[in-house]
């Protein structure tokens, strides 16, 4: 499987770590819940970052070794459409993978929201 560098060389503006560090540090409550079952390699040795910056845009969560974004939607996605359509269609002809579960599907069902997150790691 071709390796995807989306770090290392990755021009990353000052402004833009600011906000994915802001970010990490005000995560939602269901991007709290996910992040306790993806750190540390918890769930079946997947790696898991959370708040990654790939190119413009900053994901909630990324596993590099499957090219697979997962985000976590609340509220606030309904009033934003348009920009989450335009970074999905960016993100998947680069070659991602992109899962979207609501804030409610984690916080009421995570055991099947880690299911599906596997499930698609299975495919690759």
């Amino acid at each position: 499987m071709p390796v995807k560098n989306i770090v290392i060389g990755q021009g990353v503006s000052s402004e833009m770590y600011a906000r994915s560090k802001e970010l990490r540090r005000e995560m939602t409550s269901a991007e709290t819940i996910l992040w306790k079952e993806l750190k540390a390699n918890k769930l079946n040795g997947l790696h898991f970052r959370r708040q990654q910056i790939i190119d413009r845009f900053i994901v909630d969560f990324y596993c590099h070794q499957h090219e697979l974004v997962v985000e976590v939607d609340g509220g606030i996605h309904d009033l934003q459409k348009e920009h989450d359509a335009e970074r999905e269609t960016y993100l998947i002809a680069r070659g991602f993978r992109i899962l979207r579960f609501r804030n409610e599907e984690v916080e009421n069902n995570l055991q099947g929201v880690l299911r599906k997150i596997l499930s698609e790691c299975k495919t690759t």
